[in-house]
């Protein structure tokens, strides 16, 4: 049987924290900055954990990595 592949895009845009969790970036921090303010801007710096909805998903197009 081949290996699984993980999927490229995913593998770039997940991380998976030490308790088995998938961490991922905010969206809307590209461009169009001026108009957003300043807390709304550093707040979307931080990262965040995947929604319990969408883990398997994600475990489905890293699985190398848990």
């Amino acid at each position: 049987m081949p290996k699984m592949k993980s999927n490229s895009g995913a593998k770039k845009r997940f991380k998976v924290t030490g308790s088995g969790k998938v961490k991922r970036k905010k969206a809307f921090k590209r461009h169009i900055l001026t108009k957003k303010s300043s807390k709304t801007k550093r707040q979307l710096g931080q990262s965040t954990l995947v929604a319990d909805a969408d883990v398997a998903r994600v475990k489905e197009l890293i699985p190398n990595k848990f």
